[in-house]
């Protein structure tokens, strides 16, 4: 029995996914939200809100993510960093999943990945939680209700949380399985209910389609100038570093807060929502992200709540650390209509540092801001990938998002040279992590402070005042600016123990000498020159 509004000749039946119980087609917010309540997906919370909470996986699967080795992208995938499967594996985990999927009622969403509608894909999304389709509608764009009448899907995402892979039989290496396959345009995501694997998915392709067409696709967030797309700025970083809280100052346009695309015309979003992380959060700190967690049809992920109040607690990371909230772009005021911008004036560089030794902000030249990028230096947070620990864990991420990466890293790298030389742009490095010592000795850098240094950098004050070299990673640092104590602009003075500092600082620069060896070979003297080494 098929009910909702869809495309008459674009069915599941005719694609071929046949002798399901209901299928619902592009149900609305509150009929999404009944759904759910009714199937016991989750629980009705403050202010219209649904809570719900996703077992055993609270964060990505990155280990379980795999791309089927097809003649079409065998001589293009970045096959390091993307496992592949063979194309026999995948036929028969879709033959074996879409049995699992017969009648069983399922939730299907059609909506476009990207803001440009020069670029954008059409995807459908097939859902077995009802919940599931209520994200991925908050987090892609939603056509209007007659474009919905001739939709028809470039790609198909099928996703199946009580489906569980055979690893003898589907070539996966869990129950777990996210299978790519660029040849059917198809993703298959099974033994996961973590709703991150659905908006990923679309983040991937998109990453592998776009720079076909000359668009570098990033992880980042955007914003612009009020009223004046022109001074747009573009945030990197991977999840934790303050992509979305940072990228939401109220005293500018939010283009979007987690990826974006760069294309001759400007900068666009990708998405129709936002994911924010809700640890911590507060409404002094943040007010206007805190609001969506009491707002209708904000999808509250693992938080732990009082059962009779439904009051969150946004410090009790029982659960997970990586506790998240995924609501639509209109929830902030000042976000962007269009969700277009310009050319990004400023760039920069989010990294969360553990060891609590780079400054909280330094300007970066052309070859530095290459170098930074393909290194992608930060503190994975704990709880955003499953396995991961109760502390914050130093890595490197090329292009601040290699998990999401089909490319070689190369690819996207020479593609932010090309657009930063072409467009001109302000890049800087700015540590969201910790001062005054490492995780566990010094505090997190407050968010005010990083606020001020931004406004500076944005508004071009920062560019004016008196620069200084650090000794350690050959970044130039402010030496003052107005309402920033000086002292925070030292990462060394914050410390108690100088000594301390130095040798962690050291330690630091020999893990990024040798990150960098795997991209030495691949990059131009001018960055090999700005590269972070230990001093002779």
């Amino acid at each position: 029995m098929d009910h909702g509004r869809v495309n008459p000749t674009m069915k599941l039946d005719h694609q071929g996914i046949t002798g399901l119980g209901a299928v619902y087609y592009n149900l609305l917010e509150p009929d999404l939200m009944q759904k759910a309540i009714e199937r016991g997906e989750g629980t009705m919370g403050q202010g219209g809100t649904l809570l719900v909470t996703t077992g055993k996986h609270t964060g990505r699967s990155p280990k379980d993510k795999f791309v089927v080795r097809t003649p079409d992208v065998v001589d293009t995938i970045w096959w390091d960093n993307n496992p592949p499967m063979e194309p026999a594996a995948f036929d028969q985990l879709y033959a074996d999943m879409t049995a699992h999927m017969k009648g069983r009622d399922y939730f299907v969403q059609d909506l476009f990945g990207g803001a440009d509608p020069a670029h954008r894909l059409d995807v459908r999304m097939v859902t077995e939680l009802a919940w599931h389709g209520l994200f991925i509608r908050h987090l892609l764009r939603r056509p209007e209700r007659a474009e919905l009448d001739g939709f028809a899907p470039d790609w198909t995402i099928i996703n199946c949380p009580t489906f569980k892979a055979d690893p003898a039989r589907h070539g996966c290496r869990t129950e777990t399985v996210i299978a790519l396959n660029f040849a059917r345009k198809m993703i298959l995501i099974g033994g996961t209910e973590y709703a991150g694997e659905n908006k990923k998915s679309v983040f991937t392709l998109l990453n592998y389609l776009l720079p076909e067409k000359g668009i570098m696709p990033m992880h980042c967030s955007a914003n612009h100038a009020p009223g004046n797309p022109v001074d747009t700025a573009v945030f990197f970083g991977l999840s934790g570093t303050g992509k979305t809280t940072l990228s939401a100052d109220p005293t500018r346009v939010l283009i979007g807060d987690d990826e974006h695309g760069w294309s001759d015309r400007g900068t666009f979003n990708f998405e129709g929502g936002c994911y924010a992380k809700t640890i911590s959060l507060s409404a002094e700190a943040e007010p206007e992200i805190f609001a969506t967690t009491q707002k209708f049809a904000t999808v509250i992920e693992n938080m732990v709540f009082d059962p009779e109040t439904k009051e969150l607690d946004f410090e009790d990371s029982s659960l997970t650390a990586n506790m998240r909230c995924a609501y639509p772009l209109d929830y902030i005021s000042n976000a962007s209509e269009t969700a277009l911008g310009g050319h990004p004036k400023n760039i920069i560089m989010l990294t969360c540092d553990a060891y609590g030794v780079l400054p909280p902000i330094a300007r970066l030249t052309p070859a530095q801001a290459m170098y930074h990028f393909l290194s992608g230096y930060t503190a994975r947070v704990a709880g955003t990938e499953k396995g991961m620990g109760k502390e914050p864990q130093a890595t490197f991420s090329t292009c601040f998002g290699a998990p999401f990466l089909p490319r070689r890293p190369e690819v996207y790298g020479r593609m932010l040279a090309d657009l930063m030389a072409r467009h001109g742009a302000d890049c800087w490095l700015v540590n969201t992590g910790w001062t005054g010592g490492s995780y566990g000795t010094g505090s997190r850098m407050p968010i005010r402070v990083t606020r001020a240094l931004l406004r500076g950098a944005l508004d071009g004050s920062l560019a004016k005042v008196e620069f200084v070299r650090d000794p350690f990673f050959g970044l130039m640092v402010p030496k003052a600016l107005p309402g920033v104590p000086s002292e925070m602009l030292n990462p060394r003075e914050t410390w108690a123990d100088k000594a301390a500092y130095d040798r962690t600082a050291r330690d630091l620069v020999a893990r990024f000498e040798a990150n960098f060896a795997t991209y030495a070979d691949a990059v131009g003297e001018d960055v090999k020159a700005a590269a972070i080494r230990a001093a002779a």
